[in-house]
């Protein structure tokens, strides 16, 4: 049995591009339910700012959501988007940018407008802040659950990600007891180069579904191979989906949950964490403490 699913995970990452060579067997993530800062506390700060990080520590998050991108001299940034038009006051995609260009773009008071009830007049200097800057800034005293975004353009991504982490030692919080650094991202074989490069970190295999979610037990076992966890859009999963993924070992992180009402939810579902924009709000309904 165990041959034949070798063989058919073999078969899909080939044929979606991932050459797979089997290494060690994937990490398993500690139980618990993990608040996660959904690219920091972006409800209430410029997301992916130093700021948006400190306040997501600051009101409960387990880990600090981190996207990346990286720019034409190969540092490695925080953003989701593929251009800084959105969150900056510059235009063009992010790696058409050096990191001096990079850093001289306004990436907060774009916020202050659309947030007036949580501006404040500091946001109008935050910068972009690289991955190094990051964990320099707070260590071990942090976890991290980083995304490669788009890793095809950014050939290196994984091995750059792998090289500040050992760096800095972020694998491990400063207990030791949990998993410092969490990566997850859309393409299986950026995963499974971290996997490589790292057997010992976690994986989260996303997804987004358009229709009603669908998760087979054979495909669950296949993501089993090199993750531990699997990482759909919220308002497309439901039990069963949770329970197929728990019965291949597989923890469910779901993204991005806001309201009360969606938390509730997803916890009678049974998932194992979720990103949110209100990390207080999700520590609060745990009977976590807090500040505000």
């Amino acid at each position: 049995m165990y041959k034949n699913l070798v063989i058919i995970l073999f078969i899909v990452l080939t044929i979606s591009g991932c050459g797979y060579t089997e290494t060690a067997p994937a990490s398993a993530l500690p139980g618990g339910f993990m608040i996660i800062g959904h690219r920091g506390a972006s409800a209430y700060a410029p997301e992916h700012t130093i700021p948006s990080y400190e306040l997501a520590h600051l009101l409960g998050a387990d880990y600090l959501e981190i996207d990346l991108q990286m720019t034409n001299d190969g540092h490695l940034i925080a953003m989701h988007d593929k251009t800084v038009d959105r969150t900056t006051d510059g235009t063009g995609a992010a790696n058409s940018f050096s990191l001096e260009e990079i850093k001289h773009l306004d990436a907060g008071s774009w916020f202050n407008r659309l947030h007036p009830e949580y501006a404040r007049p500091e946001f109008g200097n935050v910068r972009i802040p690289t991955l190094e800057e990051i964990f320099k800034h707070f260590g071990t005293s942090a976890n991290y659950y980083i995304e490669t975004k788009s890793p095809d353009e950014y050939p290196g991504m994984e091995e750059k990600l792998i090289e500040l982490a050992r760096k800095y030692g972020v694998f491990r919080t400063e207990e030791g007891k949990h998993p410092g650094l969490i990566v997850q991202s859309f393409s299986s074989k950026s995963l499974i180069r971290i996997h490589e490069l790292e057997p010992g970190i976690p994986l989260i295999q996303l997804k987004k579904y358009k229709g009603h979610a669908s998760l087979t037990e054979k495909e669950a076992r296949m993501i089993r191979q090199y993750a531990a966890g699997i990482g759909p859009n919220f308002e497309k999963i439901d039990p069963d989906y949770v329970q197929t993924a728990h019965e291949a070992g597989l923890a469910v992180h779901p993204y991005t949950i806001d309201s009360e009402q969606d938390m509730k939810e997803a916890l009678e579902i049974g998932v194992d964490g979720a990103f949110t924009n209100y990390p207080n709000r999700l520590a609060e309904l745990l009977g976590r403490k807090s500040a505000e």
